[in-house]
């Protein structure tokens, strides 16, 4: 008889975080997904969920009978690939666990240094590892979008860019926005330290070239994000509307599954998706 109501079993996957937000939806696309095996689910230490089956912290509605533990270490070996969406500090004891043991990597977490990032860059020799990006598919249709108007009217236009998310987001702006804004200083031909305006308050024009920045955060709102060229008698808007953390998730699954069989090295998201 075949596992899970049938589904062949395949890639084995541990879901660090696996109880937040982004965790528990990972969970049930990987235990969904053909040729996938969620084998591990890891939380922190002191949280009333440890030592719980994972199928229930996850929200399965079942036992898979697998407890959920505070240790990746005690556990790595178990599976093929990681998928973590947990804090920076987590995630970067997991990436040096997946170098050390060999594994796979894909993090939908935000909120690094570029001291950090460049840990991931570095990691690229040994595993394959996913990082610094967006998981959702149609977010990174926008970011295609956006750097085809940006070619555009890059020179031309006044740049601001918004984003919103619940109030317990603790970067601002969003990491998906400081994407789009690295993308656009990259087209300049300059950085983004040097075009960017974080808020604007008080008297005084706006800064000639520059890129506007403003983060909203309230309630529950899951990700929005919106791109604004503002012209003379003319404006153009590239949004993009999430109504659930469902798009991320299944964007983080099908990162894991294309680095199934893949030598070591650093992936885009636009390799998993197409859009090159």
């Amino acid at each position: 008889m075949l596992p899970h109501g049938g589904k062949e079993r395949g890639m084995k996957v541990i879901v660090v975080g696996c109880h937040g937000q982004m965790g528990q939806p990972i969970c049930r696309f990987v235990d969904e997904r053909e040729g996938m095996e969620l084998v591990g689910g890891v939380g922190p230490a002191g949280r009333d969920y440890i030592g719980r089956d994972l199928g229930q912290v996850a929200g399965l509605g079942r036992d898979l009978g697998i407890p959920v533990a505070d240790d990746l270490a005690s556990v790595i070996d178990e599976c093929d690939t990681l998928i973590d969406v947990s804090s920076v500090e987590q995630c970067l004891r997991t990436l040096d666990l997946a170098v050390e043991h060999g594994k796979a990597l894909v993090t939908a977490s935000t909120g690094f240094t570029p001291e950090q990032f460049a840990r991931f860059e570095a990691a690229g020799e040994r595993i394959p590892v996913i990082f610094k990006c967006n998981t959702s598919k149609m977010v990174n249709v926008m970011l295609a979008l956006v750097e085809t108007a940006a070619r555009a009217l890059a020179d031309e236009c006044d740049i601001e860019i918004i984003d919103q998310h619940d109030r317990d987001k603790l970067d601002a702006p969003s990491g998906t926005a400081v994407i789009i804004g690295n993308m656009i200083a990259e087209l300049k031909g300059t950085t983004l330290d040097e075009l960017a305006e974080y808020g604007r308050a008080g008297h005084g024009a706006r800064k000639p070239g520059g890129v506007g920045f403003r983060s909203l955060r309230a309630g529950d709102i899951t990700s929005d994000h919106k791109v604004y060229f503002g012209g003379l008698g003319e404006r153009l808007e590239i949004t993009h509307y999430s109504y659930s953390d469902d798009c991320f998730a299944r964007g983080a699954v099908d990162c894991a599954q294309f680095l199934d069989g893949k030598p070591a090295g650093v992936y885009s998201i636009k390799d998993v998706f197409g859009l090159r």
